[in-house]
């Protein structure tokens, strides 16, 4: 590698590769906060200003103080077509802004209860239809950013809700749904001592689903070991067993689960500040488990920002915090931002266009 500085180095500029971003979570507070304006205007919200709920340069949210953020704000302000469609096309916009060229947004398929209400097949169109309108406004720019969209189950779903989430992914592959996801509270389904790996209260009871995704044809990303109370063995070694294409997060791993995923060359999306500001990780950024993957030859590292309305830190920032932290060269971020290229849930097309654009 080079050793080049990066002090001058333009990191929006940068070509990136973004694969861990919820859509809710992507929402700008401003956007968030003119959505609140229009409703509140007509009379149809009681929720307090997004501005002052979320004031600005408010970042420290933790795994306690983060899910109920969305599930008593957010999902609530959210309610309808229209605004789903003006937030999508937000954080479209957000991320081509901040160079990224190539975006998996991920999202948890919910019905929209206003004004009528509609089920989650209306909440994925629209947001699908939001993302081709947006690459047909750009389509004379070869350069521009692609976009493909991943659904998620919670991990308090249930069996059932969790097969309806692979059915629907499966049900528009044609319009750019490329995989599923498992996230949410990682406090929910945990695995205690004692317990059988089957036991109904653990996610052992999503196996199913995730095996008909892949028999589908869908890939897979799982948050895996995001919280110490989710990096049980036993939920590790059941996660493994689906044979995802990608992990979130990896934090709360022992060395034998890090040795097997070096060995299948499991693509790993990292969200630095994510991790630091919600005191998942101890140390900092300096102790962020970036630099020990960093360090091991042939890992597949991706940047994220998870929930950049929410941590408040883009992509470029991103990658300017591992090359001050780590004291990565020119060459080694350039090298960083193409790692990804193997692991995105898109043909072989596309692959060699990143290929041919990034630096």
């Amino acid at each position: 590698m080079g050793s080049q500085p990066t002090i001058d180095m333009d990191f929006v500029a940068l070509p990136k590769i973004e694969l861990h971003a919820h859509l809710t979570g992507s929402i700008s507070r401003r956007t968030l906060h003119d959505i609140w304006v229009i409703k509140h205007e007509a009379g149809g919200t009681d929720l307090e200003d997004p501005l002052v709920v979320m004031p600005d340069g408010k970042h420290d949210y933790d795994l306690t103080t983060f899910f109920p953020l969305f599930s008593s704000y957010i999902y609530n302000l959210i309610t309808d077509v229209d605004t789903l469609r003006k937030a999508t096309l937000s954080v479209l916009q957000d991320f081509q802004a901040d160079g990224v060229t190539y975006l998996e947004l991920r999202t948890t398929p919910r019905s929209l209860p206003s004004p009528t209400p509609q089920p989650p097949s209306v909440y994925v169109a629209t947001i699908l239809s939001a993302i081709d309108a947006f690459e047909t406004s750009h389509r004379d720019n070869p350069n521009a950013m692609r976009t493909r969209l991943i659904l998620s189950v919670d991990r308090r779903h249930t069996p059932s809700q969790a097969h309806e989430t692979v059915r629907l992914a499966a049900s528009f592959r044609n319009r750019g749904v490329v995989g599923v996801d498992l996230c949410g509270d990682p406090a929910a389904r945990i695995h205690t001592a004692g317990q059988d790996d089957d036991n109904s209260e653990t996610i052992s009871i999503f196996r199913p689903a995730f095996a008909e995704a892949r028999a589908l044809g869908l890939d897979i990303t799982i948050h895996f070991g995001e919280a110490e109370c989710s990096g049980h063995p036993a939920e590790l070694a059941e996660i493994l067993s689906w044979s995802p294409r990608r992990l979130g997060h990896v934090i709360h791993l022992g060395e034998d689960v890090k040795r097997e995923i070096a060995k299948r060359g499991i693509g790993l999306e990292l969200c630095l500040s994510c991790n630091v500001h919600a005191g998942m990780v101890t140390g900092g950024f300096e102790g962020h488990h970036f630099g020990e993957w960093w360090g091991v030859e042939g890992s597949l590292i991706s940047l994220g920002t998870d929930d950049v309305g929410v941590f408040g830190s883009p992509l470029s920032n991103e990658y300017r915090l591992v090359a001050e932290h780590f004291k990565l060269s020119r060459d080694e971020i350039c090298a960083l931002a193409r790692r990804g290229i193997e692991t995105i849930f898109a043909d072989e097309a596309e692959k060699e266009r990143l290929r041919q654009l990034m630096w």
